[in-house]
């Protein structure tokens, strides 16, 4: 996966392999791009695994193919859960507590923007752009 410029653009996820991103959550990137700073990765996790606290910095859209998304605690607790066959958006600026994943679950998400995720005490601990989304992918083991 290279990062591509503005204009039409290709991909065969089934061509691409799943690279391990942490343990538990693997991705297939998909495309990034350096003129509008967005990112589109298929995500692939375990039951249980977690996306850290984090703001977006730039809207995010994802469309779940399996399993279920747990966000801001699900729908129990006053936030999201999302369904294979939901689409959700996700404003800029918008904060998240941890997001949730309660079985395995794949999804694609679109990112418009770097994902700022926080510490404990909310503040930053780290900063992820289309350039690093890249580095991630460029460096990742491909998945077993």
């Amino acid at each position: 996966m290279t990062a591509t410029p503005i204009g039409d653009f290709h991909v065969a996820p089934t061509d691409l392999p799943w690279k391990v991103l942490r343990e538990g959550y693997h991705f297939k990137l998909l495309r990034t791009c350096p003129v509008t700073g967005t990112w589109v990765a298929l995500f692939r996790t375990v039951a249980g695994a977690s996306v850290p606290s984090h703001k977006h910095i730039g809207a995010a859209e994802y469309f779940v193919l399996k399993g279920k998304i747990e966000i801001r605690g699900g729908a129990e607790r006053g936030g999201i859960t999302a369904s294979a066959g939901d689409y959700g958006y996700e404003p800029n600026g918008i904060v998240h507590e941890k997001t949730h994943f309660p079985e395995p679950c794949e999804y694609l998400f679109i990112n418009h923007g770097p994902l700022q995720y926080l510490d404990a005490d909310g503040n930053t601990a780290m900063v992820l752009d289309w350039i690093g989304v890249q580095e991630k992918w460029d460096e990742a083991a491909v998945a077993e």
